[in-house]
């Protein structure tokens, strides 16, 4: 009978290039609109993390400006939006306070240095090691500290706040219904502005997060020591920040590959996050990392899928407080309330609370997702949660492999023993072993076949090796057989090194 012919992988979508955006009117739209909603949403974000990282605003702003620039040219996901984060900002803040900006701003440079080098001996491999259960704790949590942060937003505040902002959500949940030629977050910003200053509503704006600037970002060289000292002071804070602004970044990029069903380059996304801090610091900016609530906006809310429309909102952001700063400071955060209320829905992943999903998931899985999004709702560090989740994941898998391997005993007639040992030996699963043998009532001879199993580790060669020796106490013989290539190599290179 002739062979069926197997059924055919679906291809991943193609990338939609910038040189096929600029030739299509309709697409080139999408990209500026969305590089506009994505400036918008930036301004009072960026302005937000830098009063976290005690400096002025005008610094958040400008590293919002220099790195949404510039990633749009060194990095290595297109339509991911970098600018001053609120992950980074928490690491280095506590320099700040205690040795000022110049302190800060050199330490923003060396992150960048160290981001670099991380990506040089890749670091973004580890990418792998990342289970999908963790992603989905991740972006779970990442869409409840959204949401949570919108808080203080709603506290002690007008009463006219609170309609602003359902109508805010009126809009932006409904309105792509009837269209989607425009993002919906860009209507809501314009909708509840106009609405504010025609009838002077007493709401807060965007202005109360403080001064917008009023000239471009200059050339900022530290006035720091060059010396060992100085080093010593702002490399634990640097480092802390390479590491927080690459994972968040690599784990967003991440996050937009599975949403556009492309590949994007992860090493250089990480030199190219490096790239941008220094820019960032050598401009005066605070530095950061990719920030996924304003990707989302760029990616999901907004359709965009080039670095035409991060390149876009960098300049948006300096074309709108330079030339527009009184309109951009009248904007309502009712409007970026309802904005990020609505982005936090759409990056929370509702299938993996769905029951159907959770009573077909196996426990483990369910269990790391879990402690992900706790942890990382609590601390509020994207860094911690990914990292106690992968954790999670490494023992609740160890766990869940040692109970594989078993011993099962057979006797023979002529006065011997035999065990088989099936399994993958390591040092969770071989710790066990020693206890899987009759010492006293077995008979002189024993084999030991490990022709259905594998030796990992040294942990396992040393339990073999007590095995024996516990054997050889009792005046008895053991031959060990059945060890595949590797293993024996690894018994033979280890056995009797190992201590008693």
């Amino acid at each position: 009978m002739p062979s069926a012919t197997p059924p055919a992988q679906p291809l991943p979508a193609e990338r939609q290039s910038v040189l096929r955006t600029l030739r299509s009117p309709r697409l080139l739209k999408v990209e500026i609109l969305a590089g506009l909603v994505t400036a918008l949403a930036l301004i009072p974000e960026s302005m937000a993390f830098a009063i976290i990282a005690g400096v002025d605003p005008r610094v958040g702003l400008y590293a919002s400006v220099v790195m949404a620039i510039s990633i749009a040219f060194v990095g290595g996901r297109p339509a991911m939006v970098s600018g001053g984060a609120g992950a980074t900002a928490l690491v280095i803040a506590p320099l700040v306070a205690a040795y000022g900006l110049d302190y800060f701003i050199a330490a923003v440079i060396l992150a960048g240095v160290f981001q670099v080098l991380l990506a040089a001996v890749g670091v973004a491999k580890l990418m792998r090691f990342i289970p999908r259960s963790v992603m989905i704790g991740f972006v779970n949590g990442l869409a409840i500290l959204i949401f949570s942060s919108q808080f203080p937003e709603l506290i002690g505040v007008p009463g006219l706040v609170y309609p602003l902002v359902g109508l805010g959500l009126l809009i932006v949940f409904l309105f792509p219904k009837l269209t989607r030629a425009v993002p919906a977050p860009f209507v809501t910003i314009v909708v509840l502005t106009v609405i504010t200053a025609s009838f002077a509503l007493a709401v807060p704006t965007v202005s109360d997060r403080g001064e917008l600037p009023e000239s471009l970002p200059q050339l900022f060289i530290p006035e720091v020591p060059l010396n060992l000292e100085t080093f010593q002071i702002i490399a634990p804070y640097a480092l802390g920040m390479a590491f927080v602004g690459l994972l968040e970044s690599l784990m967003t990029g991440k996050l937009v590959d599975d949403i556009t069903d492309t590949h994007s380059n992860k090493t250089r996304e990480s030199w190219g996050q490096g790239v941008s801090n220094m820019l960032s610091g050598f401009t005066g900016g605070m530095g950061g990392c990719a920030m996924i609530g304003q990707t989302m906006i760029n990616v999901k809310a907004a359709g965009a899928r080039t670095r035409i429309s991060t390149f876009l909102a960098g300049v948006f952001i300096l074309v709108l407080v330079l030339a527009m700063g009184e309109v951009v400071g009248m904007i309502p955060m009712a409007a970026l309330v309802a904005v990020m209320v609505f982005v936090s829905f759409i990056t929370f992943d509702w299938h993996s609370i769905a029951p159907g999903t959770l009573k077909a998931m196996p426990k483990s899985e369910t269990t790391v997702m879990l402690v992900t999004t706790a942890t990382t709702v609590i601390t509020h560090n994207l860094a911690i949660g990914v990292g106690v989740g992968v954790l999670t994941a490494m023992v609740l898998f160890a766990h869940r492999v040692s109970r594989f391997a078993q011993v099962h005993r057979e006797e023979h007639d002529g006065g011997s023993v035999t065990y088989r040992v099936e399994g993958e030996l390591f040092f969770a699963s071989s710790n066990d072993l020693y206890y899987q043998f009759d010492y006293a009532e077995d008979p002189e001879h024993v084999v030991i076949n490990f022709a259905d199993s594998h030796l990992w580790d040294a942990s396992t060669v040393a339990a073999l090796d007590s095995v024996v020796r516990k054997y050889e106490s009792y005046g008895k013989y053991v031959e060990v057989t059945g060890l595949n290539e590797a293993s024996a190599q690894m018994r033979e290179r280890l056995t009797g090194r190992l201590g008693s």
